[in-house]
């Protein structure tokens, strides 16, 4: 399939002039623990708004313009800090995750000959995206906010969750006039750790509780992906894409082998892997993905430093949850798009390391770039 692009600013001059409907600031006005007061913070630039909450790095909504000019929420969230800090259903909407996102198998890990343990909080065996309170669930301290930047600090105390090392991390958000969301992720500690920080949204491209993702045409920049047991665990191995349903080096629907009884999508309920980058250098920004709605014409392009995109498919949304829109979070109504390091990688010696060492930084670069695209 080939594309035309169009500059946002272009298809701007359809829209209305009051520009998106915004989520006010008084409903993410909290104190979470510590009292480190919680609000809300807008940012726009090249076509595109978004507000972020300094409770979990989360992003409440992006606003991006559709083939007919109308703007559009395409993030899945919610409408108030409450649902956020008591998370009734899915728990990630828009947070930055870690201190190490996705699986740790068996909720232990070793540096050295040292163990350590962290919390069960998947399946009552394994630790997802840094345990039951990572740092997605508490309140950053803002270091600086603009029209167009957001950056924020957290400090992790030594041991918190089975995790050693009094650890900085900052995370900055920012918008770029080429209609881009720019994050980029950095962290510090005083000892040997584990640090795999993640952005993690969840998109609906036609807006929240509105059609299937399965619809969408998707483009991998990947040879390989990390086979995983009924758990969502990798066994070890570094599979080809080549012959299997998770080819997508060369674009096709979401759809169109999802459905397939491979073992690999009955493990995971769909797709929820991780896609090991086909990575020409060490530490640029390099293509990872594509995602485009026919019906919209929205697209969101990835772009990374990091080796892995893990793409989860939604699979576990059954529509007992409502969001901002005040729909169901239906089955396969969105999809996560993570830029990231390998999971279990502290349990895979063949898997990028995700050590961080005492006085070295952690540094992690992802741009979603938005546009519109006709055939």
């Amino acid at each position: 399939m080939r594309f035309k692009y169009f500059a946002l600013a272009l298809v701007l001059a359809g829209c209305t002039a009051g520009g998106p409907t915004l989520y006010p600031e008084s409903s993410f006005k909290a104190e979470a623990d510590g009292g480190v007061p919680v609000s809300l913070y807008t940012l726009k630039n090249g076509g595109i708004t978004a507000q972020i909450t300094n409770f979990g790095g989360r992003v409440v909504s992006l606003w991006t313009p559709g083939s007919d000019g109308s703007l559009t929420d395409i993030v899945v969230g919610h409408d108030n800090i409450g649902a956020y800090m008591t998370p009734a259903g899915e728990r990630f909407l828009g947070a930055t995750v870690g201190p190490v996102a996705n699986r740790i198998g068996g909720a232990t890990y070793k540096i050295g000959d040292e163990v350590y343990h962290t919390d069960a909080n998947d399946n009552g065996v394994n630790t997802l995206h840094g345990g039951f309170k990572g740092i997605d669930m508490r309140a950053w301290n803002v270091v600086a906010s603009n029209d167009s930047t957001l950056r924020l600090s957290l400090k992790w105390v030594d041991g918190d969750e089975g995790f050693p090392g009094n650890t900085v991390f900052t995370l900055e958000y920012q918008l770029l006039a080429d209609a881009s969301l720019k994050v980029v992720m950095e962290a510090e500690s005083d000892k040997d750790t584990p640090v795999n920080m993640a952005h993690h949204p969840f998109f609906n491209l036609r807006g929240e509780g509105e059609g299937s993702i399965e619809d969408y045409v998707m483009e991998i920049a990947a040879s390989a992906y990390i086979p995983i047991d009924s758990l969502s665990i990798p066994i070890g191995e570094i599979a080809p894409v080549e012959g299997t349903p998770f080819d997508f080096r060369k674009a096709h629907t979401i759809g169109q082998m999802i459905g397939e009884p491979h073992p690999q999508l009955l493990n995971g309920r769909g797709y929820d892997h991780n896609w090991c980058l086909d990575r020409k250098t060490g530490c640029d920004l390099e293509f990872a993905a594509r995602v485009t709605d026919p019906v919209t014409g929205r697209f969101v392009e990835i772009f990374t430093d990091q080796p892995g995109l893990q793409f989860y498919s939604g699979n576990f949304f059954d529509g007992s949850e409502c969001g901002k829109s005040g729909k169901p979070l239906g089955f396969r109504s969105s999809l996560a798009l993570e830029t990231q390091k390998w999971p279990d990688a502290v349990n895979h010696d063949n898997f990028p390391s995700t050590l961080l060492k005492a006085g070295d930084k952690y540094s992690h670069t992802a741009i979603y770039h938005f546009g519109v695209a006709t055939e």
